[in-house]
């Protein structure tokens, strides 16, 4: 009896040395692979291809052998021993959490990654070679599942009995998935939807809106020109350019509209070019475009495309200067103040200035289509622009749609979820006029648990100042004023400001400087919706506050906000909560 006492005591002895043998051995690779992710993400950003396909090799590697150390029958055993095999059964997961990120994500992208540098996007004799991104559209997707996988398979970790290590280990590998995951989905976006968007499978035609933020639309701008593009095998041309007010008033909405738009924004929004972009809802707008431009030329495009003259900015920090046939250079440093506030005083005609505009356009488009300039910093400059809700995309293909919504580019509604409720905040000009050039606008949100059902109360407040000079009435041109066409003073400048919650909140109340305020309130697609106006001379500004309750389950979600882009990007502050006074009243 005695040698089966001993002999089981060194049976676990030596297991205990061998799992702690290759639990070591497990750490150290786990480690190294680690390091590998940092520097392939580094050699990616800078454009190092070579580089990450040799760092991809070397994390496979170390991936593999951490899973292979964790995976034989004696560790399988030992995770069920009371308390410690927990935190075995933590590590193997691991371990196979990373190999498996590693097979089936970076080893598959490893071998496109050498044709996807930043170069192989530049447009070369006007085109942009497709073949690459074709080629890279199967490895992507597949990498776009194994991480997905990878990201829910780590979350299932039960870590309610592991030693703070582990559990420290497991939650830095949640946080970096849940990164990872969400810039390959885009990713993988983007290389399904491109050649098709592109041309591959045969021509395609894109309204372009260029929007003007000195007259603000809830969705960006006044759309003051619009443009055909015409696409073919990666080679996108600009061809019939037009006025945003040479289309309509139709007598009746091109399209008909649900009743909030309606409601919130009158039948305006479907029966003048100008004014689609009312709604923030970027399909919405889109296919209202679409329509008028089939009415107008007899042409039905495949997609609508949204942008401002400060995306123009961001892309001429890509291209470098410009001419334009009036004798300027258009850089990104005067590319705003020109085209949205010298152009009024320099032209008065408003013809004139739509041809000035549409000459601007046309010369920026034919530099960044002739290539010869930096492609990282031009993807980087579309990339901020679609991030500040400056480039918005819609496409007619209910496929490509599909990939579109749910990124920067969808021009959608607020989103909620378990780590994040968004709120947003959407400015409609009323003057009639370019004043918006001069109107500066700061957002706060915040949000706390303040009743005994676990209801979370949030606020949103908005200030917006008319910063145009004093004597702006008669020191700007009548067509940046308005001149008091549309019945606001001139230099004064009236704003209409709606504010959404997430879906299923509830309208609790608003105020204006301290003071409760009427308001108009509806429902958008399920979003519930304060609109406010105001009216400021030069200098005034005003603040607003606006509290919605939450529903239980997102209640210790962060908040964040979604606004109109202006001309200045919108300060966003954290806003400080008192649960004893969410709205004022004065």
């Amino acid at each position: 009896m005695l040698w089966i006492v001993l002999a089981v005591v060194l049976l676990l002895i030596l297991a205990v040395a061998w799992v702690g043998v290759r639990g070591a051995l497990a750490k150290g690779h786990l480690e190294r692979a680690v390091a590998d992710v940092d520097t392939l993400r580094s050699q990616l950003s800078g454009g190092d291809t070579s580089g990450a396909q040799g760092t991809a090799a070397k994390l496979e590697d170390e991936a593999s052998a951490a899973r292979s150390l964790t995976s034989d029958p004696i560790w399988a055993t030992s995770e069920y021993v009371p308390f410690f095999g927990t935190n075995l059964r933590a590590v193997r997961q691991i371990a196979g959490i990373v190999d498996d990120v590693s097979s089936g994500a970076v080893a598959p992208v490893s071998g496109v990654v050498g044709e996807l540098g930043s170069d192989s996007f530049a447009p070369k004799d006007g085109k942009v070679d497709l073949e690459p991104l074709k080629r890279a559209q199967a490895p992507v997707q597949q990498a776009a599942t194994a991480v997905s996988k990878a990201s829910k398979d780590a979350g299932a970790i039960d870590v309610s009995g592991t030693l703070s290590p582990v559990t420290s280990a497991v939650n830095q590998l949640r946080n970096a998935l849940h990164s990872v995951e969400g810039q390959v989905d885009v990713a993988n976006r983007v290389v399904q939807l491109a050649p098709a968007m592109l041309g591959a499978d045969g021509d395609r035609r894109y309204l372009l809106l260029f929007q003007n933020n000195a007259e603000l639309r809830a969705g960006g701008g006044i759309p003051g020109a619009v443009a055909l593009l015409n696409v073919q095998d990666g080679g996108i041309s600009l061809q019939e350019q037009r006025s945003g007010q040479s289309f309509g008033p139709y007598p009746e909405p091109v399209l008909p509209l649900d009743d909030a738009t309606d409601g919130l924004y009158g039948d305006i929004t479907a029966r003048y070019m100008q004014d689609v972009t009312l709604t923030p809802r970027f399909d919405v707008s889109a296919e209202l475009a679409r329509e008028m431009w089939k009415r107008e030329t007899g042409t039905q495009v495949d997609g609508v495309l949204a942008m401002d003259p400060v995306t123009l900015g961001y892309l001429l920090q890509a291209t470098g200067p410009v001419s334009l046939p009036t004798g300027d250079t258009l850089t990104s440093d005067n590319a705003v103040r020109l085209l949205l506030n010298e152009a009024y005083a320099r032209y008065p005609d408003p013809d004139v200035q739509d041809a000035f505009f549409a000459s601007a356009a046309s010369s920026v488009f034919q530099k960044v289509s002739s290539g010869g300039f930096g492609t990282k910093r031009f993807v980087a400059a579309l990339t901020k622009a679609s991030g500040e809700g400056r480039l918005r995309l819609w496409s007619a293909d209910e496929g490509e749609e599909r990939l579109i919504a749910g990124t920067s580019l969808a021009g959608e509604l607020p989103t909620v979820s378990p780590e994040t409720r968004q709120f947003g905040v959407y400015l409609n000009d009323g003057t009639g006029s370019k004043m918006d050039y001069y109107l500066e606008k700061t957002v706060s949100v915040g949000s706390s648990v303040c009743r005994q059902d676990g209801l979370p109360t949030s606020a949103v407040e908005v200030t917006i100042t008319n910063t145009a000079p004093a004597d702006a009435a008669t020191s700007l041109p009548k067509y940046v004023t308005g001149g008091g066409s549309f019945g606001t003073e001139p230099g004064k400048i009236k704003t209409l400001i709606a504010i959404y919650a997430p879906k299923d909140a509830i309208f609790l109340g608003a105020s204006q400087d301290g003071k409760a305020v009427g308001v108009q309130t509806a429902i958008d697609d399920g979003h519930p919706v304060a609109q406010l106006r105001t009216v400021l001379a030069p200098g005034e500004s005003a603040t607003f506050r606006v509290a919605f309750l939450g529903e239980a389950k997102n209640a210790h979600a962060g908040t964040e906000v979604v606004s109109t882009p202006g001309v200045e990007q919108t300060k966003t502050l954290p806003l400080r909560f008192d649960c004893t006074k969410p709205i004022p009243a004065g």
